[in-house]
């Protein structure tokens, strides 16, 4: 998927704009940022191959400036012996060779145009790269707080149930203890109904007990 057409779509974008018409903007600004990255690929080769060929013509230029320099030379000696003929010729040569070197002035001049125009794309290109990632880094920041933010919601839910839990456990443990109480309560009490009922039978035979002394006593 490509984002922009050219290099000046780059230059000229407007990351925030790019980013609040997106769908998914994290997406989107790792798409950004990896074009841009190879468009910088590409302004740097290029100006690798303009740096090559400026060499070349240096190269040819020295050569040339020599060659020029050995025919005017030759025409001077050519002169000094009287050979007007081979003077001319030589000068003939040494008029082409300023020529060419002209000409491959020219071809430098465009050279060294073209690679400050390409330092220049260059530091525009690495300034919206940098503008990019500090976007980037920005939604990261951002995706990693809101991480954050959710594992401590989840823990407080977590530490929520866990209260809900334990205030249970204290209400269910003091019910037990009512329970407790009650069964102990009706224990005692069905304790004391049978002494109740004991000493009933008991004083039942003292009364049996005493009628008989009374009427032993009444005989006697």
């Amino acid at each position: 998927m490509s984002i922009f057409s050219r290099f000046t779509d780059i230059v000229n974008a407007n990351i925030n704009g790019l980013l609040d018409k997106a769908e998914h903007p994290e997406k989107m600004i790792r798409l950004i940022v990896q074009e841009m990255e190879e468009t910088l690929v590409e302004v740097r080769s290029t100006a690798a191959r303009s740096i090559a060929e400026k060499k070349s013509i240096v190269r040819q230029l020295r050569l040339l400036e020599a060659n020029s320099a050995k025919w005017l030379d030759k025409a001077a000696l050519a002169v000094n012996k009287q050979r007007e003929d081979l003077a001319r010729s030589a000068l003939v040569e040494q008029h082409k060779a300023q020529e060419k070197i002209a000409a491959l002035h020219t071809e430098l001049s465009d050279i060294d145009q073209h690679l400050d125009a390409v330092q220049q794309d260059s530091q525009r290109l690495q300034d919206k790269l940098a503008e990019a990632k500090r976007k980037q880094e920005s939604f990261q920041l951002r995706q990693q707080s809101a991480a954050v933010r959710l594992k401590v919601r989840e823990q407080g839910h977590i530490t929520q149930m866990d209260n809900a839990i334990a205030k249970f456990e204290r209400y269910q443990q003091k019910i037990d203890r009512l329970e407790a109480e009650l069964e102990a309560y009706d224990m005692t009490d069905n304790k004391d109904l049978e002494s109740q009922f004991r000493e009933l039978d008991q004083n039942e035979q003292i009364d049996q007990a005493l009628a008989e002394l009374k009427k032993q006593v009444v005989n006697a």
